[in-house]
C-alpha cells in the first residue's frame, strides 16, 4: 500500500490507504457544522467570520484572496463554490480541476516556510501533520483543518465551512442542496431488494470499506449488502481481506477504486487465484471507478453515486 495514498480510515491505522491516486486527505477530529459571523465590521455582511473546523474555532478577519489548499478534496470544493479565483496555490496531489494552481507543496509533509512563501491569507488542510497549524498560526496565517468526512452530513458541513470561510456561503448552501437532491433522486430510482451484494476494493492488498464508513454510507443509499461487513476483523471499518474471503463471499458487484493507481480491471481480477469464477467477473459486473472520485468526499461524491446507481440498475435488469 503506497504511503502516498491516505484514507478515510486514518483514525484506524494512520497509514491504511484509500484508493485514489493523488489523494492526500486523512482523518482527525470531526468537524462541526457551524460557521457563524463574529461581530461583523461596519460595511461588511460576511466578515469577520468564525468557522468551527476540525481544529476548533477559527476566525477569519476578511475575505481571503490568497488561499493555499493542501487537500485535494478541499481544492475541489473551493472551485465548486466559485472560490477558484481566490486560490493562490494547491498541493502536488490536487489534480482537479485541471486549471488549479498546482505546486510542489505537500499535504503529506507540509513545510511551514514553503507554505508561507506563497503568501497565503488562508490555508486549508485535511490533517495537522508535524504541528503545521501551530507553525502557521504563529506567523499569523489562519488555518482551517477539514478532515476526512465519516458521513455525508460531515461532508456537507465541510462544504458549508469553506463557503463561510471564503465569503461564498450562499453558493455553498446551493451546492449542498444540489448534492442532497441528486443523491435522493439516484437512491429513489434504484431497485432495492436487499439481496444484491457488493465488494468495494480500495487497493490490491486488498483493503475494503464496510458499511460503517463514508463509502459504505454512499453504497447504503442503494440498498446494497456489503460483503466486507462479515470480515473477521472489520474494526475501524477498513478490513484487510484475503482473496479467499472475497472468493467465498462471491459478491454480485465489484467496484474497483484502484484502477488508475494500480491498473485494476476485470481482466486483472480474473487472474487472481480463485477469482475467475466470481459472479461479478463472469457476468461483467466489475465497475471501474475513478480512483479520485472514489476516495474524496467533496461535491463529486454525486458522480460516485451515479456510477453505483447505473451498476445497480444494470444488475437488476
Amino acid at each position: 500500500m503506497s504511503p502516498l495514498r491516505t484514507t478515510f480510515a486514518g483514525a484506524l491505522l494512520g497509514v491504511v490507504a484509500l484508493a485514489g491516486c493523488g489523494q492526500t486527505d486523512g482523518t482527525s477530529a470531526a468537524p462541526s457544522a457551524s460557521a457563524t459571523p463574529a461581530a461583523p465590521a461596519a460595511g461588511s455582511s460576511a466578515f469577520p467570520v468564525t468557522v468551527q473546523a476540525g481544529n476548533g474555532a477559527v476566525t477569519i478577519a476578511k475575505r481571503p484572496e490568497r488561499i493555499v489548499s493542501l487537500s485535494p478534496t478541499a481544492t475541489e470544493t473551493l472551485y465548486a463554490l466559485g472560490a477558484g479565483s481566490q486560490v493562490a496555490a494547491v498541493d502536488d496531489q490536487s489534480n482537479y480541476p485541471a486549471d488549479a494552481p498546482k505546486t510542489a507543496l505537500s499535504g503529506f509533509k507540509p513545510n511551514v516556510e514553503a507554505i508561507v512563501e506563497a503568501k497565503p491569507d488562508l490555508v486549508v488542510l485535511s490533517n495537522d501533520i508535524d504541528n503545521v497549524v501551530a507553525g502557521l498560526t504563529k506567523v499569523g496565517v489562519p488555518v482551517i483543518v477539514e478532515p476526512a468526512a465519516n458521513t455525508l452530513d460531515e461532508a456537507y458541513d465541510e462544504i458549508t465551512d469553506l463557503g463561510a470561510a471564503t465569503g461564498n456561503a450562499d453558493k455553498a448552501a446551493e451546492v449542498v442542496a444540489g448534492m442532497k437532491q441528486e443523491l435522493d433522486r439516484l437512491a429513489a430510482a434504484a431497485p432495492k431488494d436487499g439481496k444484491l451484494t457488493y465488494y468495494h476494493e480500495l487497493d490490491t492488498t486488498p483493503y475494503a470499506a464496510t458499511s460503517s464508513t463514508f463509502l459504505g454510507q454512499v453504497y447504503g443509499l442503494f440498498g446494497l449488502v456489503n460483503v466486507a461487513d462479515e470480515a473477521p476483523d472489520a474494526a475501524g471499518g477498513y478490513p484487510k481481506l484475503s482473496s479467499e474471503f472475497v472468493a467465498k463471499a462471491d459478491p454480485a458487484l465489484i467496484f474497483l477504486g484502484d484502477t488508475k493507481c494500480c491498473g485494476q480491471n476485470k481482466e486483472a481480477l480474473a487472474k487472481r487465484p480463485g477469482w475467475s469464477g466470481l459472479s461479478a467477473v463472469k457476468n461483467d459486473r466489475v465497475i471501474e471507478l475513478d480512483d479520485d472520485i472514489a476516495s474524496r468526499w467533496g461535491p463529486r461524491v454525486v458522480d460516485l453515486a451515479k456510477a453505483i446507481g447505473e451498476a445497480v440498475q444494470k444488475a437488476a435488469s
